[in-house]
């Protein structure tokens, strides 16, 4: 009998330490706990509260509040210094490059247009170096797509080259006439590429000589469907157009409204110059992305025009420099100018519509304009075809003074692109 009134004491004893544990337990829980139906009506009102704020993203802190604070880093000014780093790949170590931009395996017979280095004037910024592990981890689990006409394509090939270097990317997908619709997926990273041809970034038609149609058909406030109905699967868009609107063209508008043509003296019709067309072409693009994604973490990146360097009539003129152009040696073309400068407008405004819907997608110019504009030497010329010479010089041999060498001149925009990356990451 002693030991269970042994027990009993011990208990007894043990019994006032044991609630003034529990009982601490219980306030704390019944303080901190929040029922399904208070969290939803919490979570409710703090996205009421957001919603009328200026921004629904957590505050940011440290490095990135600095950042935040300070004027961006601008890449779009500056010269060309000559370097010794050798290109990062050859003409037969990338199987990607469009054999019109492989100037090494046509016969180029100069190097010295490879060897040269962006430096900006903003002594704020580092000299643009690619990294392709470090791109390639910043966009890891991305999906990266360049939408435009023939210079989108020629950015991708140069950034797939660039990115071989560190992983083998695989062909998943290629359609359309001269392969302008494609896309890699590197699977080590699982990042995907695209290339989405759209000349004009809104729905149009080519003109058709064949049939007498000696003009391009445009509808300015409606985007073009094969890259709009893409875009729920896109995280970083790169927007690349211009070229093409020098060509004859009729807009609609609105409803397909005639607005008028570009060739007005020709036909019957009110005059509407391209410069009008290009801005309406952006800011329709930039909407469509804007109004969808306003609230997401994608990125836009609208590339500025660049300049093609024809020494005479398009296509048979030439380009045979093998120096890029010093400050004052020529002046920029008004067009270019005109072109980068809307460019750059339209990116600010949908930037500002961005902020105005509390969104936080971000939108940037890539501004190649001056870069490219410095670079003469930097097209294939009469290259764009194997030893075009081996025969003798011939007359009226094709040059092509638009597109760019690969290595060469355009690898530095996706050097650019990745500083810009870089800085989205820290911020």
């Amino acid at each position: 009998m002693g030991k269970p009134q042994n027990q009993t004491k011990i208990i007894r004893k043990l019994t006032p330490c044991v609630l003034y544990t529990l009982i601490p337990l219980a306030l704390l829980h019944y303080y901190t706990y929040i029922s399904p139906h208070c969290y939803n009506q919490i979570a409710h009102k703090r996205l009421e509260k957001t919603a009328d704020s200026d921004s629904i993203t957590p505050p940011v802190q440290g490095k990135a509040a600095e950042l935040k604070n300070q004027p961006r880093c601008d890449y779009s000014d500056g010269h060309w210094v000559q370097t010794t780093a050798k290109p990062l790949y050859n003409g037969t170590s990338c199987g990607t490059i469009k054999w019109a931009q492989n100037c090494m395996v046509n016969g180029r017979p100069d190097t010295g247009y490879l060897y040269w280095q962006w430096q900006p004037e903003d002594n704020r910024c580092p000299a643009p170096l690619f990294d392709a592990s470090v791109f390639l981890e910043i966009i890891k689990n991305k999906h990266i797509a360049f939408i435009g006409d023939s210079l989108a394509r020629n950015q991708v090939e140069s950034l797939i080259c660039l990115l071989s270097t560190a992983s083998k990317p695989e062909l998943v997908y290629q359609g359309g006439d001269d392969l302008k619709f494609r896309r890699w997926v590197f699977y080590e990273y699982n990042v995907t590429l695209s290339s989405l041809w759209s000349q004009y970034l809104v729905k149009g038609t080519d003109r058709n000589q064949s049939e007498g149609i000696d003009h391009n058909t445009l509808y300015l406030d409606t985007p073009n469907e094969k890259w709009a109905s893409e875009l729920d699967k896109i995280d970083i868009v790169v927007f690349h157009n211009g070229h093409w609107f020098v060509q004859k063209a009729i807009y609609y508008g609105e409803g397909n409204q005639l607005l008028g043509c570009n060739f007005a003296q020709e036909i019957n019709c009110t005059d509407y110059n391209i410069f009008d067309a290009f801005r309406k072409v952006l800011r329709t693009s930039l909407k469509e992305v804007t109004k969808r994604f306003y609230k997401s973490d994608k990125t836009v990146v609208v590339a500025t025009f660049t300049l093609a360097h024809f020494e005479g009539e398009w296509k048979f003129g030439t380009c045979l420099k093998t120096e890029p152009n010093k400050e004052g040696d020529a002046e920029m073309p008004h067009l270019e100018n005109e072109m980068r400068k809307l460019a750059i407008e339209e990116v600010a405004r949908a930037v500002k519509d961005v902020k105005e819907m509390n969104g936080w997608l971000r939108i940037e110019a890539l501004d190649v304009t001056k870069l490219t504009f410095l670079r003469p030497d930097g097209h294939p010329g009469p290259y764009m075809f194997p030893n075009p010479f081996a025969n003798g010089i011939k007359e009226g041999v094709p040059n092509d003074c638009v597109h760019w060498c690969m290595p060469g001149p355009i690898d530095t925009w996706n050097a650019i692109l990745l500083e810009l990356m870089k800085r989205w990451k820290d911020e």
